[in-house]
């Protein structure tokens, strides 16, 4: 860490402990391995028709910068001195002067190195916490001793809800939802969300709604009920597939328990409600294909997801994967890798891997069965779309997925019928983004 940027983390967590003393919000905050950004953004959804203003982190702004940046109401400068001497100023006012804020923040908090979360916790104490499913392999788990400290790291917030909030667990992770045991002797209501029958919010009868034109049979989105207590509500999401769109919205219910939304209101809320891009996103492909935009992250957990959805997806044309390195594994790389190929294998008929750690995943499907002549391997996603792209026809589902730094949004882009609309639709379309190679 650079001395700038340490001196800049320090003025404005000051700034954001002086701000939250002073206007006090209510704060909702979401942590876990997969689905919390999709969480936060659900949960936002439910809440913001419930409250005066309702502000969340923008995007994926969970770290120790983006979360006092959600704080104060700024945008992320980058490299502008400028810029950040701006946000630096915007604290200052809302601490010396009384201006608007919001009521509500909903915020995303991520766990990259140890310590992370227990350091935000030190100054913010949230009204909720959710906690999403903990991956038994996890992202960043390369930092970490184990993947046991890095679930004590996402439990730390747990431990850090006021005395009178709620704690929201993913029931079907029993590990998870033993979280809630650590609290039982406080003042903190406790709320599971899952499919499993226990929970206090259930997701059930989950299916995929199709669309047929010209012949051509293709998912248009997902619907599910939702058992909120015993009151049965129907969801229908547009453009996304799989439990990665289940779950977040199972989660937002249980903060609207939490809050005391009305179960009508609740559902009333998700009208309009958009998922985030790059997580299992619907998006018109070239040749009356279909593709399914998982390209915002990867791990072991929301590879195999995202291949079960695949597998369920019912399709006239071929199934074609194209999936990217899984980033900071360390020593699990290799296993995780070779793990999802020998999934992969049962499920698409084409496979295209991308990164060198991804080699053992195209080697271990064909070891699985796969035939050679259907497997290809790319060392990045420019040489994909500059030389490897598959030739995809009507009915054709493609799902795309990798890791951040793979940039498997440049396939998405390549693939898609409408590629003057990728700023609408894709991730890291962004100026500073696309600067990047």
């Amino acid at each position: 860490m650079t001395l700038f940027k340490n001196i800049l983390v320090k003025i404005l967590t000051l700034e954001s402990r002086m701000i939250l003393k002073k206007y006090k919000p209510f704060i909702v905050a979401v942590t876990g391995s997969v689905g919390k950004t999709s969480a936060k953004d659900a949960i936002h959804c439910v809440l913001k028709g419930e409250s005066r203003h309702v502000r969340k982190s923008e995007k994926s702004m969970n770290s120790e910068i983006g979360i006092p940046l959600t704080v104060i109401g700024v945008p992320n400068a980058w490299k502008s001195m400028s810029g950040w001497i701006r946000n630096i100023w915007a604290g200052y006012k809302l601490i010396l002067f009384k201006g608007e804020y919001p009521d509500c923040l909903v915020l995303e908090i991520g766990a990259d190195h140890p310590g992370d979360i227990k350091n935000v916790t030190k100054w913010l104490q949230p009204d909720i916490a959710v906690i999403t499913k903990v991956s038994k392999t996890p992202v960043h788990v390369e930092f970490f001793d184990s993947p046991e400290q890095v679930f004590e790291e996402k439990a730390a917030l747990g431990m850090a809800v006021k005395d009178g909030g709620s704690l929201i667990l993913f029931a079907d992770d029993e590990k998870v939802l033993s979280i809630g045991d650590r609290v039982r002797s406080r003042n903190v209501r406790i709320i599971s969300y899952g499919t499993v029958p226990t929970a206090d919010v259930i997701g059930r009868e989950y299916s995929i709604v199709y669309k047929e034109e010209n012949g051509v049979k293709f998912p248009t989105g997902t619907k599910f009920d939702v058992d909120i207590k015993g009151i049965v509500k129907s969801f229908d999401i547009y453009g996304v597939l799989g439990e990665t769109c289940e779950y977040p919205v199972l989660a937002a219910v249980a903060v609207g328990l939490a809050k005391s939304v009305d179960p009508d209101m609740i559902v009333k809320n998700f009208e309009g409600y958009n998922a985030p891009r790059g997580r299992m996103n619907l998006v018109a492909g070239i040749n009356r294909s279909t593709l399914i935009d998982d390209t915002y992250n990867s791990s072991p957990d929301a590879a195999s997801s995202a291949l079960r959805t695949l597998r369920s997806v019912e399709t006239t044309g071929v199934k074609i994967a194209i999936l990217g390195d899984m980033m900071e594994l360390g020593k699990h790389a290799a296993d995780e890798h070779k793990k999802i190929g020998r999934e992969v294998a049962g499920v698409a008929g084409i496979l295209i891997t991308v990164g060198p750690r991804s080699r053992a995943t195209a080697e271990e499907a064909i070891q699985a069965g796969m035939k050679p002549k259907m497997v290809y391997s790319f060392g990045s996603s420019n040489e994909v779309v500059d030389t490897g792209m598959p030739v995809v026809t009507g009915g054709d589902i493609v799902l795309i997925k990798g890791s951040q730094s793979v940039r498997m949004e440049r396939v998405v882009k390549a693939l898609m019928r409408s590629p003057n609309r990728s700023a609408e639709l894709l991730v890291r379309q962004e100026k500073e983004w696309m600067e990047k190679k």
